[in-house]
């Protein structure tokens, strides 16, 4: 039946766009943290929707699993394999990886309505950039702009740095096309600013991690741009410090704003030969980016005058201030295996619980390492923990524990995936979980796609 399925597939797409052997297929079987990884059939890259809805219809009559797959860059195992599943009431066939990177197309910016739209391989930054060439902005920002891809960032709901300024990638979407596990094919981009015509299935598949459908094309919202901005980076004795300088520090519209921790600023320094930014030594760092026109007048001027501070107004400047943000996770990496735990708790809570998890996370013997840094002003923090083994779990409960105590989600913008999957309880109630199990099953009746992420494949939890 492989066999067959195989030949099928390569008459879809041609048969050097199917993967099949071990060393061209493991990349795609590897999540980014190298934590997630298991076997595949193969690897199917279609060149466009009516290639994805052929690969559905055969996949799906040969009862196959198909784990939709974008850039990969994901972080909880969500675009990866698991495995064979064993439970007895999913299909145990190893999954077809339908890779959508060959599903690259941008057309012209409706500049009227300023949206755009653009298949799911596309990648976030080439996104970007055709949207500045029209002279508008896309609103969703990752480090892995130039890998992670648009389909991959509506699949999980992206949220990135300028999320306090445009919000997740749930609010850029205005339009979708996704093919369903039968081959059936919805299209519904026009991008209308009022249709209220039924269910939004745009908002439905946003944040769905390829567990409802493959998603080919989507319409997105752009915006007019903010002009130019300043950035400062400020040193802070501790969360609540952070937090109050993020509230008053700026008096112009805030853009961004993070936080980053000593031991990551460290470990930035180390893999990229930046100087250390400040004269004194911090436990906290808070860097702020305000639209001012790039006069640095954005910022309140005690905050200046008193702080340990840099700031920078032009586009170099900028750009080097950010290094020591975006590099953070380059700087844990650096050092091996990586638990990477994205999280989010409200901000009254938000310098207790961290305070909590520094103590936590300490109390385990294997860890060399951890750093908390992330998106302050919305409360999203990224723990990064060295040490523990990949396949041992223990300092990750014991943070998802902690953020749930502080009323948090376990997951504020990388998803679910097959990382958190049994702790989904949480952040959701079991009457949550149940009606997203009556979605999953109207949807994909025969569970099919993406087995194992999001909803455990068996039992009730």
């Amino acid at each position: 039946m492989q066999a067959r399925l195989l030949v099928d597939l390569a008459a879809i797409v041609g048969e050097s766009h199917v993967i099949s052997e071990k060393a061209l297929l493991d990349p795609y079987c590897m999540d980014w943290t190298r934590r997630f990884h298991g076997p595949a059939l193969c690897v199917v890259r279609p060149a466009n929707t009516e290639e994805v809805s052929a690969i559905a219809r055969v996949c799906t009559a040969a009862g196959v699993p198909m784990l939709p797959q974008g850039g990969n860059t994901g972080l909880v195992g969500g675009s990866v394999p698991g495995g064979r599943d064993t439970s007895g009431d999913q299909p145990r066939e190893l999954p077809v990886i339908v890779s959508t990177r060959r599903i690259t197309w941008v057309d012209p910016v409706d500049e009227l309505s300023a949206q755009v739209s653009a298949g799911a391989g596309t990648t976030l930054g080439d996104v970007q950039r055709h949207a500045r060439a029209a002279g508008l902005e896309y609103g969703v920002d990752l480090a892995s702009r130039d890998s992670a891809t648009i389909g991959g960032t509506v699949a999980t709901n992206a949220g990135g740095i300028r999320v306090l300024a445009y919000g997740m990638t749930r609010l850029q979407v205005t339009g979708i096309e996704a093919v369903l596990p039968d081959g059936s094919v919805i299209s519904h981009m026009s991008g209308l600013a009022k249709d209220n015509t039924g269910f939004d299935f745009a908002q439905l598949l946003c944040g769905s991690e390829g567990a409802l459908a493959i998603i080919t094309a989507v319409r997105l919202r752009l915006h007019r741009p903010h002009g130019r901005t300043s950035v400062a980076l400020i040193g802070c004795a501790d969360y609540e410090d952070a937090l109050t300088v993020i509230g008053s520090a700026a008096q112009s519209r805030l853009v961004a704003a993070e936080v980053i921790d000593a031991t990551g600023m460290r470990l930035v320094q180390d893999v990229s030969g930046l100087p250390y930014p400040l004269e004194q030594r911090h436990p906290l760092f808070a860097l702020i980016e305000v639209a001012d026109g790039g006069s640095g007048d954005g910022f309140v001027a005690d905050v200046l005058e008193t702080r340990d501070v840099v700031v920078a107004l032009d586009a170099s400047g900028i750009e080097r201030l950010w290094q020591y943000r975006e590099r953070q996770a380059e700087g844990f990496d650096a050092w091996g295996i990586v638990h990477k735990l994205d999280v989010s708790v409200p901000l009254e809570t938000l310098a207790a619980c961290a305070r909590e998890l520094q103590t936590v996370i300490a109390e385990f013997p294997k860890v060399k390492e951890f750093g908390i840094f992330g998106h302050l002003a919305d409360g999203n923090i990224h723990v990064e923990i060295l040490g523990p083994p990949a396949e041992e779990i223990d300092v990750d409960t014991a943070v998802l524990e902690c953020i749930a105590r502080y009323g948090g989600s376990i997951s504020a913008e990388h998803g679910i995936g097959r990382m958190k999957v049994d702790h989904l309880d949480l952040s959701r109630t079991a009457e949550e979980i149940l009606a997203m199990r009556a979605i999953k099953k109207a949807w994909d009746p025969q569970g099919l796609m993406n087995p194992g992420v999001l909803l455990p494949v068996s039992g009730e939890k």
